[in-house]
């Protein structure tokens, strides 16, 4: 199948219809039928989409990192190497689950996920947050919290940049100035 302005490498695989302009998928890389991929993503090597998946505009997977159905990444996500993400809380080799018994989980615009991160379903990941490579994440994190641990626990605040926080809540990088929004943070 031709996908036009797709670029699918040749040892790359994509079986989805609904692939926004300017993706590429690399070798290696699977996208199932069924899973939606916006525009200007980026499908590194080895890396697993599967149906019922939806990534926004401009999402980075890199290699290795595996997306199963009922994951939700909005747009500017970025997802490090080898992440994974879960979809059932009981899981059993005989009873395959599917539609509503799978937990949803969604990652926010621009939020961050390091290397080896695993994301336990059900779960909101907020905006513009940042959970450290290794991170196990069992729950919700909030919008520029940066997380990182087993089980991650909130160490820190991070600017949509990706700069870290002080007590002012002001980004030594960009200026941007925050303020405590429910659980997590907001921009001015």
């Amino acid at each position: 199948m031709t996908l036009t302005g797709v670029r699918v490498h040749p040892q790359g695989l994509c079986e989805s219809t609904d692939v926004g302009q300017g993706t590429r998928v690399w070798a290696f890389a699977h996208v199932l039928p069924g899973a939606r991929v916006g525009r200007d993503c980026n499908i590194c090597d080895g890396a697993f989409v599967e149906d019922g998946a939806v990534l926004g505009d401009r999402v980075t997977v890199k290699n290795g990192t595996l997306v199963f159905s009922g994951v939700t990444c909005e747009d500017e996500v970025f997802l490090g190497p080898n992440v994974l993400f879960t979809n059932d809380m009981r899981p059993r080799a005989a009873i395959k689950r599917s539609g509503d018994e799978l937990l949803r989980t969604t990652v926010r615009r621009g939020a961050s996920l390091g290397a080896g991160v695993v994301v336990v379903c059900g779960i909101e990941i907020g905006e513009s947050a940042f959970a450290g490579a290794g991170a196990v994440v069992t729950r919700d994190v909030p919008a520029h919290a940066f997380v990182a641990g087993n089980p991650a626990r909130v160490k820190g605040w991070v600017c949509a940049c990706g700069e870290r926080l002080g007590d002012d809540l002001v980004c030594p990088d960009c200026g941007t100035k925050h303020e405590r929004a429910g659980a997590g943070l907001r921009a001015l």
